[in-house]
């Protein structure tokens, strides 16, 4: 347990925040940090063709210790973490022998860990948890996954009587701000498929995600003196207020759950004469996402409409860009590779939880680019804040897994192509 722990603690107190304000890859200096840290280890551990392009994308292969010819499988995670809170300075606390009472991140500011309000604390009374102090997101989010692979890739070396074919691991920056799969090179990949190790709570296996848009939206205004302003000033605030408005009560993440979509207003900044909306759109049904996109066009049209003769030009600006897609068209077809990591998890005794993701990995990305690639747990709860936990047994049952699906892939009863 200590050594996986040791892994973990060591990858988490590396600052990987990404900006989704930058336009570089990857978007912040600081995600090579651990990035040339992975490929040192990758390399140390005994891994082959160990790789890292200029964009901090990484590869590496265990070499197949079989005769027979099995599929080429991966596993992916990704190294930065969420720029939602920051991950400067990570502390990590060790929870031995959860009792599953409150625990105290920070004394000092009163932040606390509470079973009463995170439910699924209660799971895993008993066990080891990491948390943080209060102040920083962990990074479990998918520091826990990396930590996952490269000790699965490290016991299959150690135990080469463990049979399995060639795996290939990748390593990829920016996952957080929708970036991840952008420049993964699925063809220099080389795998059948794959598996992101990116999932939450222990058990969970998804091969069904969101579609997913962004909508940046820009509201024009006039300014004027408020004394003499009747009839002449246009708020853009107040215009951005009312469009907020025409969207569907209830159809917010804080209100659905499931495969129910919503709507997200996640930034607003404004003055009178300019204001920027930004919002994401999100619905597992490809014609209900479409809907949801084709509302964001009406509202625009209808409120440039009603300021036409006021403005004399649009008084709405509306980009809207979709991101990725819901994974399961691609991985219906080849719905083996789901079947061979829910066996795994039954053979290691994990009850296999199989829900759609209520957000994206870089799998559904790649599942587009020709590489299907459900997803798998990491372990970690609360990811992107300061209540970010996750179970040490957890990831060593995600290390069981990895090595299972790895013997399963490599027999022949579970290898179709």
């Amino acid at each position: 347990m200590q050594h996986i722990i040791d892994r973990f603690i060591s990858y988490v107190t590396i600052d990987t925040e990404s900006d989704h304000k930058s336009e570089s890859t990857p978007s912040t200096a600081k995600q090579w940090d651990l990035a040339n840290k992975l490929v040192e280890e990758l390399k140390a551990i005994g891994m082959q063709d160990v790789t890292i392009d200029e964009k901090s994308y990484i590869m590496a292969t265990l070499p197949s210790n079989v005769t027979q010819e099995v599929p080429v499988i991966g596993f992916i995670s990704h190294f930065d973490t969420s720029p939602d809170f920051t991950g400067a300075n990570v502390k990590p606390q060790i929870v031995s022998n959860y009792d599953g009472k409150d625990i105290v991140l920070n004394a000092e500011k009163n932040i606390v860990l509470s079973p009463s309000y995170f439910k699924d604390l209660l799971l895993y009374k008993g066990q080891t948890l990491i948390t943080t102090d209060g102040t920083t997101l962990l990074g479990a989010d998918d520091k826990a996954g990396i930590t996952e692979i490269v000790t699965a890739m490290e016991f299959l070396i150690n135990n080469p009587e463990i049979k399995h074919g060639k795996i290939r691991v990748g390593f990829t920056p920016d996952e957080e701000i929708g970036r991840g799969a952008h420049h993964f090179d699925v063809e220099k990949f080389g795998a059948d498929w794959a598996y992101t190790m990116d999932g939450s709570q222990i058990g969970e296996l998804e091969y069904e995600n969101f579609n997913a848009a962004g909508a940046k939206i820009t509201f024009k205004g006039k300014s004027v003196h408020p004394g003499y302003a009747k009839g002449k000033m246009i708020n853009s605030m107040l215009i951005a207020n009312a469009f907020i408005n025409e969207l569907p009560a209830g159809e917010t993440p804080e209100e659905t759950k499931g495969y129910e979509g919503f709507f997200h207003v996640h930034h607003l900044t404004g003055s009178i004469e300019e204001t920027v909306l930004e919002l994401i759109i999100r619905d597992h049904n490809k014609k209900k996402f479409e809907k949801r996109k084709e509302l964001i066009e009406k509202i625009t049209r209808k409120i440039n409409k009603k300021f036409a003769k006021q403005f004399g030009e649009d008084i709405v600006i509306t980009e809207i860009k979709d991101q990725y897609y819901n994974m399961k068209e691609k991985v219906l077809p080849v719905k083996h590779i789901v079947d061979i990591a829910e066996k795994a998890m039954k053979e290691i005794g994990i009850k296999p939880l199989i829900k759609p993701i209520r957000g994206g990995t870089d799998g559904s990305q790649l599942s587009y680019k020709g590489l299907p690639c459900p997803n798998i747990f990491a372990g970690g709860h609360n990811f992107h804040g300061k209540y970010e936990y996750v179970p040490v047994e957890s990831m060593q049952k995600a290390v069981e897994v990895i090595v299972k699906i790895a013997q399963l892939t490599a027999t022949e009863d579970s290898s179709k192509k």
